[in-house]
């Protein structure tokens, strides 16, 4: 029995775990356009490295963002029309979140550290939020780290401006800084060396069952956090379309 992960908030990453946690597989693309191309045979290869059948999943974890629409949206249908198909649940993990978790793990961080994980929203912005760290080893040994702001989405400026500046922690220390996002604007958001940039999606199986045995909501819907690049054109006027006037 297996748990399939899937995120395609930022690179398209695929991992198979067992009902413990445990990695069976995993695979990962950094193509950034051409997700739906990619996820396919991703999942056909971890499920062929790992000898499991479709039919063996009792679930499927989803990354839920936020991301650009496009991207996302790809991951989510696919996760769940996976499940629809197999009759399983679908559970999904905001992705900063398991960015967040990783880093955690990662870095070594101690209990009262806070993290600040972000992902690139394009348009000269970041996604962004914050976590504390709870505990290096919480239920079945995994980390635990609470989000007490965002996800929100904003340019990296006024991201640093509204969470890098003082007030800092109760310690005195700013925030750790992960995350491609950052990466991308280092003037405002200094990355921690070592620090993750994208989600693993092994990381998202755990942090899913971790949840799911606490009895956790896990809804699916992607957090979008603003509305998509592509628009509906607007319908052009009775009186411009027939040559009326008023």
């Amino acid at each position: 029995m297996a748990v399939l992960a899937l995120d395609t908030s930022a690179a398209v990453a695929v991992s198979l775990v067992s009902d413990d946690g445990a990695r069976l597989a995993s695979r990962t693309s950094d193509e950034r356009r051409r997700h739906a191309e990619s996820l396919a045979p991703l999942i056909e290869e971890v499920l062929a490295e790992a000898g499991i059948d479709p039919s063996d999943l009792t679930a499927v974890v989803a990354g839920t963002g936020p991301a650009p629409f496009t991207g996302l949206r790809v991951g989510l249908v696919t996760a769940r029309t996976l499940a629809l198909t197999l009759g399983i649940p679908v559970l999904g993990v905001p992705s900063l979140d398991a960015l967040a978790v990783q880093a955690v793990s990662d870095l070594g961080l101690r209990p009262g550290t806070e993290i600040l994980a972000t992902s690139d929203a394009r348009r000269k912005e970041v996604y962004w939020a914050r976590y504390r760290v709870v505990a290096l080893e919480g239920p079945h040994g995994f980390p635990v780290a609470e989000r007490i702001a965002g996800p929100d989405v904003d340019r990296a400026g006024f991201v640093a401006q509204g969470q890098l500046a003082p007030p800092e922690t109760e310690d005195g220390q700013l925030p750790v800084v992960v995350g491609e996002g950052a990466m991308l604007y280092p003037e405002f958001l200094p990355v921690a060396d070592d620090a993750p940039l994208v989600p693993d999606a092994t990381v998202l199986a755990r942090l899913a069952l971790v949840r799911r045995d606490a009895g956790a909501e896990q809804p699916s819907e992607p957090l979008y956090l603003r509305r998509p690049d592509v628009h509906e054109p607007a319908r052009a006027s009775t009186s411009s379309t027939t040559g009326g006037v008023a």
